[in-house]
């Protein structure tokens, strides 16, 4: 499984990108990436997720996920970030920050 994510946006509009793939991470986290996905319902999740009342200064996500030969992708706005997704995004800042 690879995920590819992009948070753009913020205050400062700095973009961060990180491309993280199951074969090449720690096997612990290599583990928790595919219940994270799974958990988000990410594949059931529609290509845009928008708040009905854009706020300006706010976080918007893109994610590309693919995973024996499926790819979706999604993007979404930190004011409509459904809970299930939360996760899994908190996760990837985590690896993002790490690199």
């Amino acid at each position: 499984m690879r995920i590819s994510f992009e948070r753009t946006g913020g205050f400062a509009g700095i973009t961060k990108k990180t491309t993280v793939d199951t074969d090449t991470l720690p096997p612990n986290e290599a583990s928790t990436l595919p219940l994270l996905v799974e958990a988000a319902g990410l594949f059931r999740l529609p290509e845009h997720i928008t708040s009905p009342n854009p706020q300006s200064d706010r976080f918007q996500y893109k994610l590309t996920v693919e995973n024996n030969g499926k790819q979706h992708i999604v993007t979404v706005s930190e004011a409509a970030l459904p809970g299930t997704l939360r996760p899994l995004i908190e996760w990837l800042q985590n690896i993002a920050q790490k690199r």
